[in-house]
């Protein structure tokens, strides 16, 4: 505990040390606002890349490894055609499990368009088997000529047409919230090298009396880098507890939804906590250079 005691000293000053100099007033306080605004939106951003990464994740793997069969035919050879193709999947290698989709089923699918009166034998609803690949699968092209051949009515579906662009979709979220992540921590630095630059203009007369005292530049920057590292640390930690309630307070996604939930999971809770350490830190190089420039250039 003493050694990390001497490093916080050495980095930052006693504790009194940014008594040297009058509070910053506008300035301090723009920088823990500043802080709480980009602790908020950098807790939301996070969570949202990585329910992106969650989304392109689910939507990956739901269907991986499966298809469907659909044949179409009319009524009197539908049947015929169905087991033609069930005696087809039975001896293809790579295929684990399939069964027949019932009518009630497919109506299922369909009621969200079609609603609830519809009855089956109005619409000429076609044949439809799921399939589940096993291994390496089937030889597909193989397979394909095998149904051409024997069910010209057969169209095999892998989902691929549908499920890729959606995943690509969901990754592209991804990296378009870790981008706006980067320009989150971009406009913090800007804020608080200004508020910095700010509070030393503010307080040349401060500066001059201090040099003549003997005070070095070192010891007055950390004066300074102090008070501008502690009121971001702080004020980002108001506004990441600020932004993990509200998460909280956002309705569960229900099982088996279109889109996952914004909460974070688990020990992913503990990510939006380093957000106020990287404040700080952030919140003190930025602040420490912007100090040691300026009282150079004031020299």
């Amino acid at each position: 505990m003493q050694f990390l005691r001497r490093i916080m000293v050495a980095l930052i000053g006693e504790s009194g040390a940014d008594r040297v100099v009058p509070a910053s007033g506008v300035a301090g306080g723009l920088t823990a606002l500043a802080s709480a605004c980009v602790a908020f939106l950098a807790v939301f951003a996070l969570s949202l890349a990585l329910s992106a990464g969650k989304l392109a994740q689910s939507w990956s793997s739901a269907l991986e490894g499966t298809a469907t069969v659909r044949v179409s035919a009319p009524n009197d050879q539908m049947q015929a055609q169905v087991e033609t193709v069930l005696r087809v999947l039975e001896t293809t290698p790579g295929i684990g499990a399939f069964r027949v989709v019932s009518d009630a089923e497919k109506l299922d699918l369909l009621q969200p368009w079609l609603g609830t009166d519809v009855p089956a034998a109005a619409l000429p609803l076609p044949g439809v088997i799921e399939v589940q690949e096993e291994g390496i699968g089937p030889d597909l092209d193989g397979l394909l000529l095998r149904l051409k051949a024997e069910v010209p009515g057969a169209v095999w579906d892998d989902h691929d047409r549908w499920r890729l662009p959606l995943v690509k979709s969901a990754n592209q979220l991804r990296w378009v919230t870790l981008l706006a992540l980067a320009l989150i921590g971009t406009t913090f630095v800007a804020i608080v090298t200004l508020a910095a630059q700010t509070a030393l203009a503010a307080n040349i007369g401060i500066i001059g009396t201090l040099r003549l005292v003997g005070a070095t530049d070192t010891y007055i920057a950390r004066a300074f880098v102090r008070r501008f590292t502690l009121r971001a640390a702080a004020g980002a930690l108001v506004g990441a507890v600020l932004c993990m309630a509200m998460l909280v307070l956002l309705p569960k996604a229900a099982e088996g939804s279109f889109l996952p939930s914004l909460r974070y999971d688990g020990f992913a809770w503990l990510l939006p906590l380093t957000i106020p350490v990287i404040a700080g830190v952030t919140a003190f190089v930025a602040t420490r250079r912007a100090a040691l420039r300026n009282l150079r250039a004031l020299s």
